[in-house]
């Protein structure tokens, strides 16, 4: 069915109770399935201002000259492949970052094209250009654009039947369920999160980062104990100028060796996690 202006999430997707999911299983019989993804941006140093937005788009910036060899190093330690949500811009202004994902063997999802422009308020004609573009740069590096992270998680009433025309198979928009989902236009739902994500926990006010380990080992337990009666999901959602700082980047490699400890955990990336979904799907 189409979605295309229709004002009722149950139009999108149905209701479904966690505790009537059918059993899922994961590669292995992993209790969960855990998903890291580096959203990986370009910012304008001049939208939306008077004057050079100096403070803001160098903090940034340094998430791309540094904080992302952080990022990149840590998960290679722990065998961990990125799912990248990857700003379009990117690809044309950060070539030796794409190089390095493509080395590494991280997926990459579409996530516009820039962060300075969320798709809230674009028209149809607009919107479906950047969706274009987005999947044009993902095609250059020799992937398809299989997932879509909105910037901002930001959608428009067009939004998920033009990512359906355009191939994509997943979605990141909707972080309300710990399992993927069928959306009524055969999208998938797959579990994202603004809980286990460093942008609205380290942005003011701004959360400890003992207490950014706590969460992420909190959250961890509760899928893991649940897991043992049906599997789930856990996304854990990275900014480089953020988890990159250098005061920061020891928690990562700290929560991942907690996550890593245990037996039964799957380390995966977007598609892995919908594919297996996919082939058990009732």
């Amino acid at each position: 069915m189409s979605t295309d202006m229709n004002t009722d999430p149950f139009a999108l997707f149905p209701y479904q109770a966690i505790i009537d999911r059918p059993r899922i299983t994961w590669p292995n019989g992993a209790r969960v399935a855990v998903w890291v993804i580096p959203n990986i941006e370009h910012f304008h140093i001049e939208i939306g201002a008077q004057a050079p937005d100096i403070r803001n788009h160098s903090r940034r910036d340094y998430g791309n000259r540094v904080g992302v060899w952080r990022i990149m190093e840590t998960l290679a330690k722990h065998d961990v492949r990125g799912t990248v949500a990857l700003n379009g811009e990117v690809g044309r202004y950060y070539p030796r970052i794409m190089e390095e994902a493509a080395r590494l063997k991280w997926e990459l999802m579409g996530h516009g094209l820039t962060n300075s422009v969320l798709l809230t308020g674009l028209s149809k004609d607009k919107e479906i250009a950047v969706i274009a573009e987005a999947r044009a740069v993902i095609e250059q590096w020799g992937q398809k654009m299989r997932g879509w992270l909105g910037p901002g998680l930001s959608e428009t009433w067009h939004t998920l039947d033009l990512l359906r025309e355009h191939g994509v198979d997943y979605v990141c928009d909707w972080v309300n369920d710990d399992l993927p989902y069928r959306m009524n236009n055969g999208l998938y739902s797959i579990p994202y999160s603004i809980e286990l994500n460093d942008m609205p926990l380290f942005n003011m006010p701004s959360i400890g980062i003992d207490e950014f380990y706590r969460r992420i080992c909190e959250t961890f337990d509760v899928l893991y104990e649940e897991g043992a009666k049906n599997a789930r999901v856990m996304a854990i959602a990275l900014h480089p100028f953020l988890i990159g700082a250098a005061h920061r980047i020891r928690t990562l490699d700290r929560a991942l060796s907690y996550i890593a400890a245990h037996g039964n955990v799957w380390f995966a990336t977007g598609s892995e996690i919908i594919d297996a979904y996919r082939n058990q799907e009732k």
